[in-house]
């Protein structure tokens, strides 16, 4: 099979480095603080990245929420998504994830959905976004908007005319409940794409809505699963995993190996 693009989430300091160091052709990072609300700022070293076959993605703050029936929360993170797709276009990337968000115990999920929904509009009525969006699934929270997949197909209901890209967390999947066996056709029969894998181990058992990541040879959900997952998508890659250089290059030579071998 042809080989998709397979790559991790480095720093943004030196990507090209990071990527080389990895033997990676993808790389992901973040634009700004992932915990802050701060605006992404030019830099020109990232020009070079255009010049190169390297696929890149960027990652949104963690602390963005869509679906907030929360104004103070909600409107901020339409700014913000909004300024780093537009950062991330600029750079050359591929698309720019998302997390689902989610609302609180005592929110109809049906509004976390709607204001899903009015993000999209608003960006619509500016002209779109300028990359695609790519919702992520999540590992944890009840009123999550896309950990469990009958919300995820909620959602799509309500926001799939904008045509929105999907990024499949692998980890996500696994900790929130979702059996990784059959996935990618339970995703794309929601979703009808698959843009991204990130390709997770998990630290803790199935259905535990912990999001915490781990290497392949040393998690909870069997490296081959992973791999199939992978092979099943036929998307651009990219490992989250611990262990920096040595560990994220293991496991980007295990998917290659995997892949190439069947």
């Amino acid at each position: 099979m042809e080989l998709p693009p397979i790559g991790a989430h480095v720093g943004p300091e030196d990507p090209l480095g990071e990527a080389a160091a990895r033997k990676a052709d993808a790389v992901q990072f973040f634009l700004s603080d992932p915990q802050g609300w701060k605006k992404p700022e030019p830099r020109a070293d990232f020009d070079a990245l255009r010049g190169t076959d390297l696929k890149v993605f960027i990652h949104a703050p963690y602390m963005i929420n869509l679906a907030s029936t929360n104004n103070r929360l909600r409107i901020p993170s339409r700014s913000l998504v909004a300024d780093h797709a537009k950062a991330a276009a600029e750079i050359g990337a591929a698309g720019l994830i998302v997390h689902g968000g989610h609302v609180t115990k005592k929110d109809d999920p049906a509004v976390g959905v709607q204001n899903w929904k009015k993000a999209f509009e608003k960006a619509a009525e500016q002209g779109g976004y300028p990359l695609p969006i790519l919702i992520e699934n999540t590992a944890g929270g009840d009123n999550a908007m896309a950990r469990r997949f009958d919300r995820l197909a909620m959602l799509w209901d309500a926001i799939g005319e904008y045509e929105p890209g999907f990024c499949l967390d692998t980890c996500h999947a696994f900790a929130g409940g979702e059996d990784l066996d059959g996935v990618v056709d339970r995703v794309k029969a929601i979703t009808g794409r698959i843009d991204l894998v990130h390709a997770n181990g998990s630290k803790d058992p199935f259905d535990s809505g912990r999001d915490r990541h781990e290497n392949f040879a040393a998690g909870t959900i069997e490296a081959q699963a992973i791999a199939a997952v992978v092979r099943a998508a036929g998307a651009p890659v990219i490992c989250e995993t611990p262990g920096g250089v040595e560990g994220q290059a293991a496991d980007i030579a295990y998917l290659r190996d995997h892949l190439i071998s069947g």
